[in-house]
């Protein structure tokens, strides 16, 4: 390498981020400790709900419900078991009632009703050896669960001759947070010494090891700083706090993996430890930056969808992902420039007989030719370019066939079943959903504002008990202007007959105006909010995609391929998500519950991150490939180069973030099982399959089109792209093979580099 090149290197950012490297690490060690400060407790401030649409009119009809009517939205539920004797026996009535009004006396604690007190048969068990009382603590969802904290322990357990249980919606939160915190916990202490074991084996050296460790740490911390203000300003769901640890952890080993092996390579070429870091950032920096906005562009389409469930999900990841990139493309550098060759210290695989044969084994030569195919991944590559048909059909038919199962899903919303079958608030659940008449939690409420004559209310009853799906039609329960009629559907809680009767109720013609909701029209209008407003969410995620990626390598089809092959890559995940989860193949291995659906939101949230993930690692081979071609020329030597050079570590990364997402996915609630375990497969998914296979076959397939670009936009390119390393002759002449660039082939890297480090 000339001394020309080598101080080229070496730019504005490099001298920036290493200029001070002892002072950078100590501001970042202060910067931590205050972040471990001020996001203490950020879980006890978190929500456990979020899956409704705030401006929809179930949303408008509950809460005026709330406010009109407290006892026709009870979220507290006692159940009173009588020990062995009848609800109805006079001294288990007299305790019960005493129950009742110790109960009405707590403060926040509004609408109390019992059996006792109302002879409702709907809060009687069938075997008349339970009843309920009912209750709604008010507040919001925080100042619920500090009540609900503060009354528990008064009611719970033997009371008198009574024993009681506490259930409801709000107790199913609580205990739901409480679990999703203790899991978290558990998970990180699983994922972390794991992760540490992998680097050891990817790096060999415990101090290249340590330092991915180090970054994602930081990562974690901050961004639950950053959520902890966020949470002065509006909701977050606890469930993010499982992504911020995923990603955290996930993506800050990717981004230091890619640079300190970059780094290593350059220390390996003979290049000086000020010059290896610029080379570092110039290449490997570069595609981290370029990396962590297609993630982070991802996740913010979460953004678009009013519920603060998948709102909360863009926050957390926004935060973790730039936080990720500014540790490794900051921290990292600095403490390269002070480790140096030491960074390769403390091969521990020498105490096992296998010390490095070289410093960065298996990598290129100084000059930057390939070590032949040798490789491994070098000989993947061969052989599925030379066989690239077929590796294309059967990879891309495999891949779709996985996801066929996704065509019967079925959307729901979350009940108490997602929490393991000890936890009390479901055990209260499971025994009025088998114990009680009606459906539990199934009924429709209708409120009607506006004022009405009792003939007007009459009729409206009548016509809404008319209709085919209602079985039975209680009230109207009148206040003033408002009223509301409770409307038992014949099916189940949130079914299709149900579903389809909410808009049968919303379309039935009234005297006064009407709202309807309840569990299915809250569902009903979430799946509407979401079908609203995915297809702008899809097309953010795709437009600055295609952009970022036509902006780092000049071709219009690179993108295409991009965006496509990462859609493919998610098959197997939706797939498996709807055979395990809602069919519940392998529940009984998994320890959870079919429920039977899916919950509406966690497919796009899934999408959203694993699509996210994807194009992290497409990034990482597209920018190496690009960067060979650039200085070669020659297509398919530069599709085996990238190969090459990242399956392993691409491998790696996929391998240890997979860890970290089982680590999410041993979780007692189903859906953090749901969405740890489906990330984690598609994560491996994308890395084995759709990278090592997939990519090399299809640019193959695509040959000399696959850097072409029109004349107009390889003009911006020119002036806005980003391009690496110096350029071939052949790159500028069309290519040595008939396989490489074309008259719109980018090159000339080396004089345009825009974004210098």
């Amino acid at each position: 390498m000339s001394e020309v090149n080598r101080g080229s290197r070496v730019g504005g950012w490099t001298r920036f981020v290493t200029a001070r490297p002892r002072l950078s690490l100590l501001a970042a060690l202060v910067i931590t400790a205050l972040a471990v400060f001020a996001g203490s407790g950020v879980g006890d401030r978190m929500g456990s709900g979020g899956w409704e649409d705030p401006a929809a009119s179930s949303t408008y009809a509950t809460k005026a419900l709330e406010r009109e009517f407290p006892a026709s939205q009870p979220n507290l539920l006692l159940l009173v078991d009588a020990g062995g004797k009848a609800v109805d026996d006079p001294a288990v009535a007299a305790e019960a009632r005493r129950l009742t009004e110790r109960l009405a006396a707590e403060d926040g604690v509004v609408g109390v009703g019992s059996y006792w007190q109302t002879r409702a048969p709907a809060l009687r068990a069938e075997d008349g050896g339970e009843a309920l009382i009912a209750a709604r603590i008010v507040g919001t969802e925080k100042e619920a669960g500090e009540t609900l904290e503060r009354i528990a322990p008064e009611f719970r357990g033997t009371q008198g001759s009574l024993d009681v249980s506490v259930g409801g919606p709000v107790a199913v939160r609580h205990e739901m947070q409480a679990i999703i915190q203790e899991d978290l916990l558990r998970a990180e202490l699983i994922a972390l010494p794991v992760t540490l074991v992998l680097l050891v084996m990817v790096f060999g050296s415990a101090i290249a090891a340590l330092l991915p460790l180090g970054i994602g740490i930081v990562a974690i911390l901050g961004t639950n700083a950053v959520l902890r203000g966020i949470t002065e300003i509006t909701d977050v769901s606890v469930f993010a706090q499982n992504l911020t640890t995923a990603l955290g952890l996930g993506l800050a080993v990717d981004y230091a993996l890619f640079i300190v092996r970059r780094f290593r390579e350059e220390l390996a070429e003979g290049v000086d430890v000020r010059d290896a870091v610029g080379t570092t950032l110039r290449t490997a920096g570069r595609t981290v930056l370029f990396s962590a906005l297609t993630v982070a562009v991802s996740l913010a389409a979460m953004m678009v969808f009013p519920q603060y469930f998948l709102r909360s999900f863009a926050y957390a990841g926004i935060a973790v992902v730039l936080l990720a990139a500014a540790a490794a493309l900051i921290l990292l550098p600095a403490a390269l420039m002070l480790l140096g060759h030491r960074v390769n210290s403390l091969d521990l695989r020498r105490l096992f007989g296998k010390g490095r044969k070289k410093p960065v084994p298996g990598d290129g030569t100084a000059d930057g030719t390939l070590e032949g195919t040798s490789g491994g991944w070098g000989r993947t590559a061969a052989l599925v370019m030379r066989r690239a048909p077929l590796f294309a059909v059967a990879t891309a038919t495999g891949l779709v066939l996985l996801g066929l199962p996704f065509l019967g899903v079925k959307f729901g919303t979350a009940d108490d079943r997602q929490l393991p079958s000890s936890a009390e608030a479901r055990v209260v659940q499971e025994d009025i959903r088998s114990g009680f008449p009606g459906s539990p939690g199934g009924g429709l409420e209708v409120l009607g504002e506006g004022g009405a004559t009792a003939a007007e209310y009459a009729d409206y009853r009548d016509r809404v008990a008319a209709l085919p799906d209602v079985l039975r039609v209680d009230g109207p329960v009148v206040s003033g202007d408002h009223a509301y009629f409770t409307v038992l559907p014949r099916g189940e809680a949130v079914d299709q007959d149900t579903q389809r009767l909410v808009r049968e109720l919303r379309a039935e013609p009234a005297a006064f105006d009407t709202s309807v909701t309840g569990t299915a029209a809250v569902l009903v209008d979430s799946k509407d909010a979401i079908g609203d407003r995915l297809p702008l969410a899809a097309g953010i995620i795709v437009v600055v995609t295609l952009l970022l990626v036509f902006l780092l390598t000049g071709s219009v089809l690179i993108p295409i391929q991009a965006v496509a092959l990462n859609a493919l890559s998610l098959t197997a995940m939706f797939g498996a998500v709807v055979w395990v989860f809602q069919d519940g193949h392998l529940s009984g291995f998994l320890g959870f519950t079919p429920t039977g659906d899916i919950e509406t939101t966690l497919p796009v949230l899934m999408f959203c991150v694993a699509f996210g993930l994807s194009m992290d690692y497409g990034v990482f081979l597209i920018s190496r490939i690009k960067e060979e071609y650039d200085r070669s020329g020659d297509h398919e030597r530069s599709v085996i180069f990238g190969l090459q050079h990242t399956g392993g570590l691409i491998t790696a990364a996929a391998v240890i973030l997979a860890v970290v997402m089982v680590a999410i996915g041993t979780s007692r609630v189903t859906n953090t099982m749901m969405l740890g375990l489906g990330i984690a497969l598609a994560v491996v998914m994308d890395a084995m399959v759709v990278r090592s296979l997939l990519v090399p076959a299809v640019m193959k397939l695509t040959g000399r089109a696959t850097w072409w670009a029109p004349g107009p936009l390889r003009r911006l390119h020119d002036r806005f792209g980003v391009s690496e390393g110096g350029s071939h002759p052949a790159a500028l002449a069309g290519g040595t093979d008939g396989t490489g660039g074309s008259d719109g082939a980018v090159s000339g890297a080396g004089e345009r580099d825009k974004v210098g480090v």
